[in-house]
Formats: C-alpha cells, structure tokens, sequence
C-alpha cells in the first residue's frame, strides 16, 4: 500500500510540473510576450479561466478538438454558456465572429469533418502521398500564442534553406497545404508556381506584377505603388473568404464556389453580369473591360454575339485568376473549352509588354482562330 501511495505521489508531482510548464502562473500569463500562452488567449480580463477554458486537466475540454474553440467562436448561446461558467468574460470588446456558420457552408476548409487527423510536429507541405488531407483550426492557427491582427502568429512553415521559420505573409500559410503537397489531389495545382514572381504573369500576391500597365484596375489598386495608399498587392484572403461581409475574416467558408467571397461563374454560356463576374469586378472596372480598353474583342469574348448565335464565354476561360507559367495576363485556357486548330496549335503570342496586341491560334465555339490577331 505504502509503495502504491509513493508511485501516486510520483505521478502527480510529475503531473504538476507539466501542468505548470503548460498553463504558467498568472504573471507569466499576462506578460505581453514570452510564457506559453500569450497574445488573446493570454489575456486574464477576456479568459479569466485561463487554461481551464480550453483544457481538462492534461488534454482538451471533453467537447473535443474544434468544438473547443466554437465554445467562443461560435454562436452567441455558447458564448453566453462560457459567461455564465465564468470562464470568458469582455467578449463583446472583441465582437467575435460565428465561424462555425462559415464552416457549416457549401465550400468549407473541412475542419468539421476531420478530426484527430492533425498531428503536432507534422512536416508541411505533406511529405507522404498517402497522409490523409485535413484542415483542422492548429493548422492554421496556434490557440496559445496567436493574437488579435496575428491570426497565424506562431505557425511555422515558412522554408528557408534547410530550416522551416515562422510563417509572416499569408500566402505561406495557404502553401502549407496547397502548393508542393505530395498528397495534393489531382484536381489541385500548386499554387505557388502559379503565383511565382518569375512567371510571364500572376496576381501580385508573393510581389507587384509584371506587367506595370493595366488599364482596367480600380483605385486605390495599381500595378506598382507609387505613392503612399497604392494598392500594388493583394492577399489569398481578398479573394477567399466569407461571402457575408460581416462574416468572419479568413478563408473559413463560403456559398460560393471556391470558398470566394463573391460570385465567380466558370462554366461558359452564362450571361454576362456584375454579379456573374463579381470577383474579378471588385478590382477591375467592368465599364473598362466591356468597353474594350484592354483587349478589343473583350466585350464579344465575354458577352458573346446572340445574333450569331454565340455565347459568351467565362474569364476562366481564357485567364487563370493565380497565375501563368507560360502566359503575359494571366493567359492560360480552359482546354475543356479550347481546342487546337486545324493546325494543331494551340497557343497564345504576345506582342511586347503591355501592348495590348498579340494573336491567338486556337479554336473556340468552333471558331478558328489560325491565327487571330489584334
């Protein structure tokens, strides 16, 4: 019996110093850096619980995984529960966002249908073809030091020569899962190459475009900044993200195709719109393509010509939104739309930089361009 209560006392002491290592005393908890929890999850006036809100003793709440952190990042009755348990307190300082609606919407990162998938030292981009694909919240979020305007503070994966650092643009967290994968699935591409700042074209995500002329960005958008409010660079998320404005920020989920945060139409044949093209519309003017600043037969390509008989065909059709290995303005074709021509040859050539002329030889709609030139 004596041997049993010594073994006990054992087990807790050691019990005890980890619990301590995990969940520091209150002064190491409310110090701005250093400790183990800090940033928002640190802060005493918002979980005066501290640990407690989220930890049973060694592991998660009995909730489990996500449903932990929908505790505060839910609805309002949960949050009102976390309340009255005295656990968060100050909440409406914050106006925390519903993420679990966003996550429940037809195009989610599928946190609420993986679970226990995450491993804690896990190497991305993945490694193993076979690792099951996942995105559970500590992917892209590290719960005991991230704080407000830091969503992804503490996250590494950022590869620096042989090292892996902490993760301080956006774009390198998207890239932990959706650029050099090896379990990348075959209907996703690597979105790091199309973004790449050595291609013909690409979003200004990793750096300013190429092409310093383009006729049809909105303001305060530019192609190079030049003076102080110029926006010369843009983020996954002014893309991806929720569809409802005073939804939560980040790509958590959406009713649009492609977890967008406004509509997209892909498939051709759909009649041209603000709404049909809202995403690429939020930063170029609509009035500036239809009007065929940029390319001449924009207009016809988009709206297509009923009197013929055309439709009009998606900018997908012709433009990857990321980028183009291959391409100037973003020109890659959706070869389910586009053939070769009677020549075999399908392809695009430009003529300079930012010339607005070039040709294409190609056929489309059963209209051969062979070559077309403008």
């Amino acid at each position: 019996m004596i041997r049993k209560i010594l073994q006990l006392i054992a087990i807790l002491a050691v019990s005890g110093a980890m619990i301590v290592a995990i969940c520091p005393s209150s002064p190491a908890i409310s110090r701005p850096s250093g400790g183990v929890l800090q940033g928002a999850h640190g802060d005493k006036e918002l979980l005066p619980g501290s640990c407690r809100a989220c930890h049973r003793g060694m592991a998660m709440k009995i909730s489990g995984e996500e449903n932990v952190c929908l505790d505060c990042h839910g609805d309002t009755a949960r949050r009102q529960e976390m309340e009255r348990r005295g656990m968060l307190k100050n909440a409406s300082r914050l106006e925390l966002a519903n993420i679990h609606t966003d996550l429940r919407k037809a195009y989610a990162h599928p946190v609420l249908t993986t679970s226990g998938v995450h491993r804690q030292r896990e190497t991305l981009p993945e490694e193993q073809v076979n690792a099951a694909r996942h995105a559970e919240c500590v992917d892209c979020h590290q719960p005991h030091v991230l704080d407000i305007g830091k969503p992804f503070r503490g996250i590494s994966g950022k590869r620096v020569g042989n090292f892996i650092a902490d993760i301080d643009k956006e774009y390198e967290l998207c890239y932990r899962c959706h650029s050099s994968s090896a379990n990348l699935p075959a209907s996703s591409t690597n979105k790091h190459a199309e973004f790449k700042a050595t291609n013909p074209s690409f979003h200004p995500v990793e750096a300013e475009g190429r092409n310093k002329y383009v006729i049809s960005l909105k303001s305060p958008y530019v192609a190079e900044a030049e003076k102080p409010g110029d926006v010369s660079m843009i983020s996954c998320s002014d893309c991806h993200g929720s569809d409802d404005p005073d939804g939560p920020r980040g790509p958590h989920g959406s009713r649009y195709r492609g977890l967008l945060n406004v509509n997209y139409e892909m498939t051709d044949g759909r009649p041209e719109s603000e709404y049909a093209y809202g995403l690429c519309y939020k930063c170029h003017d609509r009035s500036s393509i239809l009007g065929n600043e940029s390319f001449p037969y924009h207009a016809l390509h988009i709206e297509g010509r009923s009197a013929a008989n055309l439709e009009g065909t998606s900018c997908f059709t012709c433009h990857d939104a990321h980028g183009s290995s291959r391409y100037q303005y973003l020109i890659r074709f959706n070869e389910e739309v586009v053939k070769a021509n009677s020549a075999d040859k399908l392809e695009f050539k430009a003529q300079g930089v930012a010339s607005r002329h070039g040709s294409c030889l190609l056929t489309c709609h059963g209209v051969e361009h062979n070559p077309k030139s403008y």
